[in-house]
């Protein structure tokens, strides 16, 4: 019997999923942080700095960013890290890889690079103070595969760092779902041609588990005191949990 899995409100075989996804991004990808500064009005990178923060991620730690794309939270770690430290950009698509790449390289800042699947990390066990994903997770397959090897590559005493978008306060629901559904397609086709990918982007929020639901899952996985921040009103949520 073929599993199926959540394409946005669509279901499909779980073995469709990561084609669409890639699809969805090596469409996006170019004007990606564009879009991202223009969802957000600049709030996502409020968001990440947050996160970089919350991490504890200190000089001299080696820190592994699954999800990466095009490099924001990989240029902040490497300045926490230091010259002594290390940080790895990881995505499974290409062409947001690319991109993170160039970028890291043209501000003088190159780091080590892989394209890989958060559900089988080409990493040795124990291996980093840190791993973050940030607004990757609701995009993966079997995210309790995915954290089972956040959890395995961190060293004890490490941390994982999960921002993602979650469930927004309930008195803001009508005036979030009109925007998420009728005004970010409509920016998606505008800027980037490309309305059904955002619309994809809207429906993929939907079906990730709410905050309390993705503590569970990130305790199921093994981390232990998990804990969550709710950022601008629970549009954006950030789970930290650690490895003892």
């Amino acid at each position: 019997m073929t599993k199926t899995t959540h394409f946005g409100f669509n279901t499909v075989s779980e073995s469709e999923k990561a084609d669409k996804v890639a699809e969805v991004f090596h469409s996006v990808a170019g004007r990606y942080n564009l879009m991202n500064d223009l969802m957000s009005a600049g709030l996502h990178r409020l968001w990440k700095r947050f996160a970089i923060e919350v991490s504890g991620v200190k000089s001299g730690d080696k820190v592994l960013d699954i999800a990466g794309g095009t490099g924001d939270l990989s240029a902040l770690f490497l300045q926490k890290v230091g010259n002594s430290g290390e940080v790895w950009l990881t995505d499974i698509n290409n062409s947001m890889l690319s991109i993170g790449r160039d970028r890291l390289i043209d501000e003088g800042n190159p780091t080590p690079v892989a394209q890989c699947d958060a559900e089988k990390l080409p990493y040795p066990d124990n291996y980093f103070h840190c791993v973050c994903v940030a607004f990757g997770l609701r995009n993966m397959t079997h995210k309790d595969i995915a954290l089972k090897e956040m959890l395995r590559v961190i060293k004890p005493g490490g941390t994982v760092i999960v921002l993602e978008f979650s469930k927004v306060m309930k008195p803001l629901q009508p005036i979030y779902d009109a925007y998420s559904f009728k005004l970010l397609p409509l920016m998606g086709k505008l800027v980037t041609n490309d309305a059904e990918s955002y619309r994809y982007l809207a429906e993929s929020i939907r079906v990730h588990p709410s905050q309390h639901e993705l503590k569970e899952l990130m305790e199921d996985a093994g981390f232990e005191f998990v804990e969550y921040f709710n950022l601008s009103a629970g549009i954006v949520a950030l789970h930290r949990g650690y490895k003892l």
